[in-house]
């Protein structure tokens, strides 16, 4: 039963993501933006702002699945959010494939699957159309495939990730780096240079040919921003790029709920994506919210997880002895946290911490194991385990109504303001 146990609970997360998934009506965060692409890339196959070229700083592949949900839907809220709800469903079936190939336990994978299930953050994203969500998925699918072996898969999918998403060249240069060091660590020093020249093909050429790819509509057509800037296209597109470049260096507009990348982990500033007092209802009685809110017991546990895991794969390094699954969820961190500490001048948010979700669900998935293995009585491993594991439920559900912008009294809004930060 543990072994399909991912397959249920794939099917019951898909069902809380599409009830009421066109609520709240209107646009959510910056749904405006991406919508907008979507609405022009399956008119023009370019974005446009009316009859002019319009500047967009983000690639095109996530605005073209949100797209597919449109063609499939309609131009309304649920066609919008739908592809996001399939990938965000997806997401919980990957991770948990990842976990069954790292510890080979159907529990440990049932309860990776579970815990996915049951984070806000993740359920946010998925009912919402925004570009962090595939760029997550196309990343770990990316590492899952990397440590598969499955390098050409593996470069297409952190292509496509990076065609959503340029954050996602954090992962491609750490997965690169480790794959060099194996093979030199591995083999004779003369017999290096073919299979370091495979993973330069696999994870540097092969990345970059399908991102130029996702650009085709760019390329095809005359109304794409830049177009015209060279008569050699390949210039024009390199001149976009480096004013994207520009654009996202000089990001210091102040926000609201810009949140310091030292918070993210605790949850300490999440990213309220909508606010409003339904109509009919006085602002003092009725609140409706969506918080981009992580789980806060099972983010505040995975903190420490993950502090944990990092010693144990330090443990590894000295002793020599590889450490596969301590060494992605040390990739996750390096690759999709640390980065964001050297851009202290930039406006940043929280919800962008949803490209470590699975990374952090992975560290609590380890130290589950090493708690399972620890030696202590079964019983008493087990329910501690069981203990943490009804606790995260019942914060899960507790917040369910600001995962899903459901209309509660403002004194239950208030309830679950735990800290002034949230607010």
């Amino acid at each position: 039963m543990a072994a399909i146990a991912p397959i249920f609970i794939a099917i019951a997360s898909f069902i809380l993501r599409i009830i009421n998934l066109g609520i709240p009506k209107g646009f959510v965060f910056d749904e405006v933006y991406y919508v907008d692409g979507a609405r022009d890339l399956l008119k023009y196959g370019v974005e446009v702002d009316g009859a002019n070229p319009e500047f967009i700083v983000h690639p095109p592949v996530g605005k073209w699945l949100i797209a597919s949900g449109v063609k499939i839907f309609g131009d309304n809220e649920f066609g919008w959010r739908f592809a996001s709800a399939v990938f965000g469903t997806l997401l919980i079936l990957l991770v948990a494939r990842l976990i069954h190939v790292l510890f080979y336990s159907p529990l440990l994978t049932a309860l990776g699957a579970a815990l996915m299930s049951l984070d806000g953050l993740l359920l946010v994203h998925s009912r919402t159309a925004l570009l962090d969500l595939f760029l997550t998925f196309f990343t770990v699918l990316g590492v899952y495939l990397w440590h598969r072996n499955r390098h050409i898969w593996a470069g297409i999918a952190f292509g496509l990730a990076l065609g959503c998403k340029w954050s996602a060249v954090y992962f491609i240069v750490i997965i690169a780096l480790i794959s060099v060091y194996r093979i030199l660590v591995a083999a004779d020093v003369r017999k290096t240079l073919s299979p370091i020249s495979a993973k330069f093909a696999q994870y540097g050429v092969l990345p970059i040919l399908i991102y130029t790819l996702t650009w085709s509509g760019w390329f095809i057509s005359n109304r794409g921003w830049s177009r015209q800037w060279s008569s050699n296209p390949l210039v024009s597109w390199f001149h976009y790029h480096s004013e994207i470049l520009n654009f996202h260096t000089g990001l210091t507009e102040k926000h609201p709920y810009q949140a310091n990348p030292w918070s993210w982990l605790v949850m300490g500033r999440p990213t309220s994506f909508f606010y409003a007092s339904p109509q009919g209802c006085d602002a003092k009685n009725c609140a409706q919210e969506v918080l981009a809110l992580g789980t806060p017991i099972l983010w505040w546990i995975a903190t420490i997880a993950f502090a944990v895991v990092i010693g144990f794969w330090i443990k590894s390094l000295i002793a020599h002895q590889a450490d596969s699954a301590a060494t992605i969820v040390v990739i996750g961190l390096a690759a999709g946290y640390l980065p964001w500490f050297a851009m202290q001048q930039r406006t940043v948010f929280a919800f962008y911490a949803i490209i470590i979700e699975p990374f952090l669900i992975l560290a609590v998935v380890y130290c589950a194991k090493l708690l399972l293995d620890s030696g202590l009585k079964p019983m008493v491993s087990q329910s501690i385990i069981g203990v943490l594991f009804v606790l995260i439920i019942m914060c899960f559900f507790f917040f369910i109504p600001l995962f899903t912008g459901q209309v509660i009294s403002y004194e239950d809004w208030r309830l679950r303001m735990w800290f002034d930060s949230w607010i």
